[in-house]
């Protein structure tokens, strides 16, 4: 009992020491870069921390931008926007690691998404920088000259991405790196994130997915199975309900598509091609098969095979390539593994469904088809009736019932 005690009393002191070591308040510089920084901020993304002096009369900063959990072969940077809160105008300050384990620490003005970090003057003037890697933590010194800013409020954005060799490469776009950006007050110490618009945009990439894993992921499968399994216990009924499930599914899955393109409007240099092209090849798809439903020849029509080999095959494509795009887009967003997982649950959910179904299907089909044979040797007439009933009005010789 004491031993349980002890012990629980140890892991809550680590636990509280972990927490405390995670805010800047707490952290000492080492001795070969001992500073005394009467300001610090904890960046609410990306496990980053930025510590600092002002001097409003000289204008100048002195920094230390601190980014921890982060393996040697990724580069980080920390960077002021003169001119707006997003990434194209950000004066950055980057660093990494190269393969011979040297610290590479420069100056680079973004210009563009398609920025590959080139080195360059900032506009403003910048001394004393230098960078560190300890403990899977970078560290970058600098002392920033902000001559011609007229207000202490800076716009701030930090960032990590992984190393193509020995240069920087695109950095990720999940949530955590769409919202790493903040305003930062150099007089009161205070810092706080611009996630306004952040949030809209997440919003928005939100309801997106959530129509289109609504649409194209859930509701367009189970109409399939309607058309499928319940004509063979109610018919025609299937046909109206598998046709008004599937438009509405139509009707969602082109809102979402509709916000996609939206989005990818907005994001200016930011394009996911796979993900873009998947989907207006779904919105092709659909669109002819909801037209084409028009063009739907009659049951005794000898068209009419082709038409349903037709109707079957872009059916299970739009669906293949609906759950394919779902996936893309989860990789793209990132959202919590929960929503992965019970997308992937449902699918699995609705495939035991199917082959339920299946089972049972055939179980009554072959059932009826023996009862029908029985009844065409006894009733030479029953074999007409059986063939109007299934649609072959043409008199022709078959089973009654197809699946």
């Amino acid at each position: 009992m004491s031993s349980g005690f002890l012990i629980s009393c140890v892991l809550f002191t680590l636990f509280v020491s972990s927490t405390y070591a995670q805010s800047c308040t707490k952290y000492n510089f080492t001795s070969n870069n001992q500073m005394l920084f009467t300001s610090c901020s904890d960046l609410p993304f990306l496990n980053s921390f930025l510590h600092w002096n002002y001097n409003p009369s000289s204008k100048t900063a002195k920094i230390a931008y601190r980014h921890t959990k982060v393996a040697s072969n990724r580069w980080v940077a920390w960077a002021i926007n003169p001119t707006s809160q997003g990434m194209v105008g950000s004066q950055a300050l980057v660093a990494y690691q190269k393969s011979d384990g040297k610290m590479r620490v420069y100056t680079s003005p973004i210009t563009s998404y398609q920025t590959q970090l080139q080195e360059g003057d900032l506009s403003f003037n910048v001394s004393n920088l230098s960078a560190t890697y300890l403990n899977n933590e970078f560290t970058i010194f600098a002392t920033l000259k902000l001559e011609n800013f007229n207000s202490t409020f800076v716009n701030q954005v930090w960032q990590e991405g992984p190393l193509s060799g020995d240069s920087p490469a695109m950095h990720d776009t999940s949530i955590a790196h769409a919202q790493s950006a903040g305003l930062l007050s150099l007089l009161s110490g205070q810092s706080r994130t611009t996630t306004k618009g952040a949030s809209s945009s997440l919003n928005k990439k939100n309801f997106h997915g959530l129509l289109n894993a609504v649409s194209w992921g859930i509701m367009m499968p189970i109409g399939i199975l309607f058309a499928r399994y319940l004509k063979v216990f109610s018919d025609p009924a299937w046909f109206y309900l598998h046709s008004i499930w599937q438009i509405t599914a139509y009707v969602i899955g082109v809102a979402g598509w509709a916000i996609g393109l939206q989005l990818g409007s907005e994001s200016h240099g930011i394009q996911y091609t796979a993900h873009r092209t998947i989907g207006i090849v779904l919105f092709s798809l659909a669109t002819l098969q909801a037209t084409a439903i028009l063009l739907r020849p009659k049951r005794d029509h000898k068209h009419r095979i082709y038409w349903n080999i037709y109707h079957r095959s872009v059916g299970y494509s739009i669906v293949v390539l609906g759950i394919i795009n779902i996936f893309k887009g989860l990789n793209i967003l990132k959202p919590e593994k929960k929503w992965e997982t019970s997308y992937i649950a449902t699918l699995v959910g609705l495939g035991i469904i199917a082959a339920f179904l299946e089972v049972i299907t055939w179980c009554v089909v072959i059932k009826r088809n023996k009862s029908v044979n029985s009844t065409v040797e006894k009733n030479p007439q029953g074999l007409h009736e059986a063939n109007w009933y299934n649609g072959n009005g043409n008199g022709t010789t078959g089973t009654q019932y197809r699946v």
